[in-house]
């Protein structure tokens, strides 16, 4: 069992692995440089992918400044499942912090599987559940947990990335301003 075989299964469950190999037969190996665009806000986003190697941002422009959503990692999927799923313009801004190399599925790949696997729409819905109750948890820290408990604990389970990325897009993903998150920072290597 490959990686992408391995990561389909920890999010959708308990898989026969004749379905399993078809899902990821699906998806193909692609590339994003460094700096370029999975997808831009304004457009559909047509694919969904797995990340085998990366650092991708998510992001938006709001009032003259960028907000970062979320930075994804190699082992996680992403996509803005709002396009994917419904058709919408995608909200979000994808772009490559790092070269990328990823497993992806376009939408017309992505709505066959249906066709081909009968236990997918169950499989689906344990996917967009697990998607789900992550944004809840991440919507939860934000309400419960003060600026320096943010950062210590983001920073206890993803120490890799403040080496990786701009820490100006953390700071903005935990809610913070450059300033206070540098503040804490200092305080946190005291």
């Amino acid at each position: 069992m490959n990686e992408l075989e391995q990561n389909i299964k920890n999010y959708f469950g308990v898989i026969k692995p004749e379905d399993l190999s078809t899902i990821s037969s699906l998806f193909k190996l692609t590339t994003i440089k460094r700096g370029d665009f999975y997808v831009k806000t304004g457009s559909w986003c047509n694919k969904l992918s797995f990340i085998q190697s990366a650092y991708l941002r998510i992001y938006s422009v709001a009032e003259d400044k960028e907000v970062t959503q979320w930075i994804s990692t190699q082992g996680y999927f992403i996509t803005d499942l709002s396009s994917l799923l419904f058709g919408n313009p995608s909200r979000w801004t994808i772009q490559a912090l790092t070269d990328c190399v990823l497993y992806t599925i376009h939408h017309d790949d992505y709505q066959q599987i249906g066709k081909l696997v009968p236990q997918w729409h169950q499989l689906e819905k344990l996917f967009i559940g697990k998607c789900f109750t992550i944004l809840e948890d991440r919507i939860f820290s934000h309400l419960s947990m003060t600026a320096e408990e943010r950062y210590t604990y983001f920073f206890e389970n993803n120490r890799e990335l403040f080496n990786q990325v701009p820490l100006q897009y953390i700071a903005s993903m935990l809610g913070m301003t450059p300033e206070t998150f540098s503040r804490i920072r200092k305080k946190q290597l005291s």
